[in-house]
């Protein structure tokens, strides 16, 4: 694998065979990493919604409808479709599930390990909810990590992506009742394969040189 070829060859797809699905030993794999992705102090504040079929997807698209038509396609025509969604609190309770999970996982050889770990956790939550008073935006930049990720996994396996900022998160967070649930919908990535007639895979990709932004100390 070289980890160049796939980042000059992935883009954001703009039309998906629909006739393309993505196999389920290949999708337990995009699952995974959802699942492993990074998040600071392992608070992994997300949650991933889910479709593969055309009900499920015609759910999604409802947060196309209104204010983003263009992206309706990309949502029916995709093979799966996720909706990823943000915690809008981190209270003590769900700290302690971190912590009983890490602990079931096999993280701490003595409890002071699990309890420095927990003072630590709660101390960088706190700072972002009582000082920087900004825990919920902080939380919502742990899951665009899991995103990014998900982007650079699915190339890896071959899959094409498109990540959606377009969406009415509102109507989504409504339609799937995220906010009695504890999260707030922030974007949609569609996954399957391009069509062949999809203008923005024949484009030439265009970034930056190195040099604008790299400084070598």
């Amino acid at each position: 694998m070289n980890l160049t070829d796939i980042l000059k060859d992935r883009y954001s797809v703009k039309q998906f065979d629909a006739t393309k699905k993505i196999s389920d030993a290949d999708f337990k794999q995009v699952k995974d990493v959802l699942r492993l992705s990074p998040s600071s102090i392992n608070l992994q504040p997300w949650h991933f919604l889910i479709a593969d079929t055309p009900e499920g997807k015609a759910r999604i698209a409802k947060g196309t409808e209104v204010s983003f038509p263009f992206n309706t396609p990309k949502i029916l025509d995709a093979s799966h479709v996720i909706v990823i969604a943000a915690r809008t609190h981190a209270d003590e309770a769900y700290l302690t599930s971190i912590l009983e999970q890490e602990d079931k996982d096999g993280r701490f050889a003595a409890q002071e390990f699990k309890d420095q770990v927990q003072g630590g956790r709660k101390m960088f939550v706190d700072l972002h909810k009582y000082d920087l008073k900004d825990l919920s935006h902080w939380m919502e930049k742990q899951v665009y990590l899991n995103m990014g990720a998900l982007l650079l996994g699915a190339a890896a396996l071959g899959i094409d992506a498109c990540p959606m900022e377009g969406v009415d998160v509102k109507a989504l967070d409504k339609e799937f009742d995220l906010h009695e649930k504890g999260y707030t919908a922030l974007a949609v990535v569609s996954l399957g394969y391009r069509k062949d007639t999809d203008f923005n895979a024949k484009l030439p990709k265009s970034r930056f040189s190195e040099e604008t932004i790299i400084t070598k100390l």
